[in-house]
């Protein structure tokens, strides 16, 4: 074998060689970027997934927020509205104490009281109402209450007393008065 048949044979070797590695290094490089890309198709996907889901619940809160609001300002409408018309309620029933039926009321309430507290009770009420009060021959207090109408009432020892105001009533009432009108009742 000649020296350039040698020299050949080693060159076409190399060659080979060389074609083999470029071959390795270009399967290597093709997949690098095949799992590169396959990496960032899944980051994207996974990034998606998640700014999709933190959307959805920024939506819900906003949302929810508004709705939560909403009905803070219509029960704030409400109660401004319940609040006037429990105000139109009082000044309905501070005009009704000058009506005639107002002492029939009061014979009412005193009728009521002695019924529950015994017959020698004690009333405390308006200076309106002292004169009402007397025609029905019962034990006016001296002390005068502030109060729109109505009476409170003890029996004569003190130990037991019905108040029978108006606002006391309302009070006492304010659920249903509200039920009614919220139209609930």
């Amino acid at each position: 074998m000649s020296v350039e048949t040698f020299l050949r044979e080693i060159e076409n070797r190399k060659r080979r060689e060389l074609e083999a590695l470029d071959r390795e290094v270009a399967e290597k490089k093709e997949a690098l970027l095949r799992d590169k890309n396959t990496r960032v198709q899944e980051l994207q996907e996974r990034y998606t997934r998640e700014a999709h889901i933190k959307s959805e619940r920024e939506y819900t809160r906003i949302v929810e927020a508004g709705r939560l609001q909403a009905k803070r300002i219509i029960f704030e409408a409400m109660d401004a509205n319940l609040d006037s018309a429990l105000g139109v309620i009082r000044q309905e029933l501070k005009n009704y104490t000058k009506n005639a039926q107002y002492k029939k009321t009061l014979e009412e309430m005193i009728n009521v009281a002695r019924k529950r507290l015994g017959q020698d009770v004690q009333v405390h009420c308006r200076e309106e109402d002292r004169q009402i009060l007397k025609d029905l021959r019962v034990t006016i207090s001296n002390k005068p209450i502030q109060t729109f109408g109505g009476i409170i009432v003890e029996n004569k020892e003190g130990t037991m007393g019905l108040d029978l105001t108006f606002e006391e009533l309302l009070r006492t009432r304010d659920e249903e008065v509200r039920a009614i009108l919220l139209g609930k009742g």
